[in-house]
């Protein structure tokens, strides 16, 4: 897994290319972790890069929507590949987060809505 981490607007964006499971997710989650104690409450994450998740990814997903929940956060999935996008559309998780064409169009969304 390569992993690129960039500000623009005030939103955290996280590039995610190759496979996020269970030999990657640690350093995954590790990055995650690191934005949201810094007081993020926006984060995309960008997959146009991705070829593999699994649950284990899908975790660190979930484990920052929990956080950032209560905390008035928001969370964007953008540039979802198809056989990606059913492993979402599959688990619910598509209801969970808010699911983007790409990264312009998520960015705009997270704006609008504060």
């Amino acid at each position: 897994m390569k992993l690129e981490q960039t500000t623009r607007d005030g939103v955290v964006v996280f590039s995610v290319k190759g496979r996020l499971d269970g030999s990657t997710a640690g350093e995954f989650e590790q990055s995650v972790l690191a934005v949201l104690e810094n007081g993020t409450t926006r984060i995309i994450f960008d997959c146009n890069g991705l070829d593999y998740i699994n649950s284990t990814g899908l975790r660190v997903l979930v484990m920052a929507y929990q956080r950032l929940h209560g905390r008035e956060g928001r969370i964007a999935v953008c540039s979802l590949k198809d056989y990606i996008q059913e492993v979402f559309t599959i688990s619910g998780y598509d209801q969970i987060f808010a699911l983007h064409q790409d990264c312009s169009e998520a960015l705009r969304r997270l704006r609008d809505d504060d």
